[in-house]
Parts: C-alpha cells; structure tokens; sequence
C-alpha cells in the first residue's frame, strides 16, 4: 500500500499528532524541531503539510516543496501564506477558522468583567504591591447594562448569548444576517449604527477588511455615552487606536479590553502605558482545548486531503487548465468580482444569487455560480468563506443560489450577469471580456458602462441635474482625494456615476457625499 507523507512543520497539540501516527496510509514525519533551512530538504517528499505561524509559506518553502498537494494552517489566519503561489502550483490553502471559537467568546467575556471591575489593578494593588485598599476598588455591574455587539456571526452570537445570561439588555448591528438570526434567540437587532453606539459597552467581531479597519474611530466615539468600555478580541485596526488612545486618556471611555492590535507584538504601543486598560498579547485561541481542537482538525483534514477525499476549509480552488476552455478562465475571475462588488453595494442580509449567461458562457454557469457565491459571501464572511464551503453558508443563511441561462440579445459574444437579491433590493452587474483577458463590466442595474473591475470606486446614484460632476469633484477634492477617473450613466429620472479614486474613502466622506442635495444613494466598493 502506498502511503501519502504528511509533514508537520511547527508544534501542534500531541493529540493531533497521535491521530496522524494511527493512520496506515500515512507516512507522518515531525519536522517541527528543525531549522527552517533543514525544513526545506524535508518538504520536497511531502504531499500535505501542516503549518502554524513559525513557518512561513514563501516562495522559497513551495519550491522546494515539488510534490505538495496542499497545505493546511493550523489556525485561523493564513498572513504568512502565500495565496497566490498556492494557486498557481495548484496547491490547496486550507485553515481551522473554528476550532477556537469558544477560546475567543470566553476570552471577551472575560475582558469585559475585568473592565467592569479592574480585576488585573486590584490583584495588582494586593498580591505584588502588598495594598490592601477596599475602597480602590468600586466597579460596575452586567446586570442592566446595554451591550452593544457589532458582527453577529460564530463568535458574535455566542458572546450575546452568555450577555444575556448576566442579565444585560443587548444589542446586535450586522447588515450581512436576517434580523430573525438575532431576534430568534431573544437578541435586538438594529439597522442603525448609532444604537450600537448609545451602549454602555460594546464588543467587536467582525472580519477584517476595508470597510471595518477604523469602523469606530473620533467620530463614532464622539457619540458614544461618556464612560462607554470598549472591547476587542477579534482583529487588531477594527478600533482606531489613536482616537482610542486619545479618549482613553480623556476618560471619555471609561475603560477599554484589547486582545489584538494594529501591530505585533504590540510591546512598545502607548496604550500600554494607560492606567484605564486590560490587555493580553492576542490570547483568542490560548485555550488548551482549543489546541487540542485546532490540531484535531487539522490532523482530520490533512489526512482528508491526503486520501483526496475533501478539502475542508479551502482557502482557494485550483483549476484544471484541461477540463476548461481558456476563455472561460477570466469569466470565472470576473463573476466573483462583479458578486463582490455588489455585496459591497448593498450592505444587507442576502436572500438570493443569480448567476446567467448569454453565449458560449452559459455552458459554465455552475462553476461561475460557486464563484459568484464566494465574492457574494466574502464580504460578510471574511475568511470563514471559501470554495468548499459556500453553498454550505449559503443554505445556513436561507440564500437561494441559482443559474440561469438567456437568450444572447446583447450585441456581446458572451456576458455574464449577476444578480444578488437583499433585504433591500436587487442588484444586477453585468460584464464580459474582451481581447481573451480584458474584463469589463458593462451594466450596473440599467445603467449602461464601460468599467475595469479593479481600484477604489464610489457609486453614486444622483438626480440628474446641472451641477452635480462639480459639487462631487469639488468634495472628493476637499478632502484630498484624487480622481482617477469619472464614468457617468444617464437614466431616465437619475444618473449613476461611477468613480475611480487613487485612495481609501472613509466614511466620513462617504457621508459628505450622502448629504449633498442631488444624491439618491452612495455607496464604495474595493476590488
């Protein structure tokens, strides 16, 4: 019987190891005690390699790696991976992104008792200064208090759920679920981000992307109750640390919890030297269980991919260049962007996906659709969302996804159209390519384009009135922010413009944007 050869590149939980060591198919071999340079000579044999955070995936490890199928990161955050170089040598990126779930819950309800009561100066006071001074120490109570709990996903839930169990009156803002996800377990759900920040405290559990890095920054803040305590055990940037610094120090927030920050290891951040403020060193998953969990599965889903049974948790999807046409290779790029733009336009829980195609192209409409399901998903997902699972996080949320083919009455040889049903709305983006490789979306619900689905880009849906290019131009241009360029389409009562910009938007310019007397809806997109 030949075996399949797992190599094991940094310290995993030993009952990870011992599930691995049982195997009859598996040539296991621990590689974790050794440089990383010996590393190199041992990885061309593997098949399957589990990683952690010690052994960076570079181009250096896949090339000496010449017979690697995939590779699993045990854990949830894949930086040291490189993505891209996995796909082109048809290597399966895999993570654990579960497996610490509890690990990260009980470490936030940890910190928020620790604010609310300032465990860590009080042991402090008594057990290494020798201080015993009751009257130091008056906290605040759970009891009553109005949790605000942004991202109501694996770990958002739970954390409302053992809330509910002190008593506290809570409340969750995430565009991306039904309100009866929340409402169901007895939780308030909220459209208005202004609720969540009328709380006494509030906790964050959300991916981290564009549009959540800074989500609470000077202006979120200034809203907030004097004396709110801020919590963080999710992704470090989510909160801006200078104006938490800086409202730390005022005492506008009374207290904050901070498991993760912009940079690490954070030894040298000056929220550091705040006397209001519990930190710990990105502990989330710093359970023994969860360890043991994490290695579990990473062990499961090696041997898994080793036996080419599944591909858990995949992080990307390699192609089979021989089974598809070399025209179909930029639709499926295009399709997953066109659904990632539009789940970034309408930020709402999704009821439905659509993917149709007129040519050539609706031969393929089920591998568009799983890609079309990703880029949907992904804005809400992060990382949770891949190849493998979408369908299954489709069906979870209640999404219906679907093809459909239609007859070419374009003028295009083959288009593709993405249609995304939300509690909002519908939106419907169409694109093709051109020249083999030049991808082009071509309409944005009626209106008509030419657009590169790439760059910073505003959407901005106006009344059609003189004015209203100048008035944006003269806003964007206030606030230092170039336009690279500006595709207008008109309607027949509106227009929809679409801008390239060079840099970022933050939503306060957004906002800026919203206010102006022309606008009918705004919305910015990354891709």
């Amino acid at each position: 019987m030949s075996k399949h050869t797992i190599v094991v590149c940094d310290h995993i939980h030993e009952n990870g190891l011992n599930i691995l060591k049982a195997a009859e198919d598996i040539n296991y071999v621990f590689a974790a005690d050794i440089d990383k340079t010996a590393l190199l000579d041992v990885i061309k044999d593997a098949d399957i390699a589990i990683t952690r955070s010690s052994t960076d995936v570079d181009e250096k490890f896949l090339n000496a790696a010449v017979n690697l199928k995939a590779i699993i990161r045990a854990g949830v955050g894949y930086d040291n991976v490189d993505m891209e170089g996995c796909s082109k040598r048809g290597i399966i990126a895999m993570n654990v992104p579960t497996a610490n779930t509890i690990a990260a819950v009980e470490l936030t309800m940890t910190h928020m008792l620790s604010c609310m009561r300032k465990f860590p100066y009080a042991h402090n006071q008594l057990k290494n200064e020798r201080v015993w001074k009751r009257e130091d120490w008056y906290g605040n109570e759970l009891f009553g208090k109005k949790l605000g709990v942004i991202g109501f996903g694996n770990i958002g839930h739970r954390v409302a759920l053992r809330a509910k169990s002190f008593e506290m009156d809570v409340v969750t803002y995430d565009p991306y679920i039904p309100s009866t996800k929340a409402t169901d377990l007895g939780i308030k759900y909220t459209t208005n981000f202004d609720d969540i920040l009328a709380c006494d405290i509030i906790t964050i559990h959300t991916p981290k992307n564009q549009e959540t890095i800074d989500m609470i920054g000077e202006s979120e803040i200034a809203k907030m109750k004097d004396g709110v305590i801020l919590i963080n055990c999710a992704r470090g940037g989510l909160y801006n640390e200078e104006a938490l610094f800086n409202n730390l120090k005022s005492g506008k927030i009374a207290m904050a919890g901070i498991d993760v920050f912009k940079k690490e290891p954070a030894i040298n951040n000056p929220l550091l030297d705040l006397p209001n403020i519990t930190v710990t060193a990105h502990l989330g998953a710093n359970t023994r269980e969860s360890q043991k969990e994490i290695a579990v599965q990473a062990a499961r889903n090696a041997i898994e991919s080793a036996r080419g049974i599944s591909y858990p948790n995949a992080l990307n999807l390699p192609i089979d260049e021989s089974k598809i046409p070399s025209f179909v290779k930029p639709y499926i790029e295009l399709t997953q962007k066109i659904a990632f733009l539009s789940a970034q336009t309408d930020k709402s829980a999704i009821r439905s996906i659509t993917v149709s195609g007129q040519g050539e192209i609706k031969e393929y409409l089920d591998s568009l659709l799983t890609f079309a399901t990703v880029g949907a998903l992904k804005v809400a997902g992060g990382d949770e969302v891949n190849y493998v699972n979408a369908k299954f996080w489709a069906e979870e949320k209640g999404i219906k996804v679907d093809t459909c083919e239609i007859v070419n009455g374009s003028g295009y040889s083959n288009k593709v159209t993405v249609k995304i049903t939300t509690e909002k709305g519908v939106n419907t983006i169409s694109g093709t390519v051109f020249d083999e490789d030049v991808q082009r979306i071509v309409e944005v619900n009626g209106f008509v384009f030419d657009i590169a689905p790439k760059g910073n880009m505003i959407f901005l849906r106006n009344s059609d009135i003189p004015g209203v290019i100048g008035t944006v131009g003269k806003t964007l241009g206030d606030n230092n922010i170039n336009i690279a360029d500006f595709r207008l389409s008109r309607g027949k009562d509106s227009a929809l413009a679409v801008i390239l910009v060079d840099t970022f938007v933050s939503h306060d310019v957004l906002k800026q944007l919203e206010n102006l007397e022309a606008a009918i809806s705004v919305s910015y997109v990354e891709i």
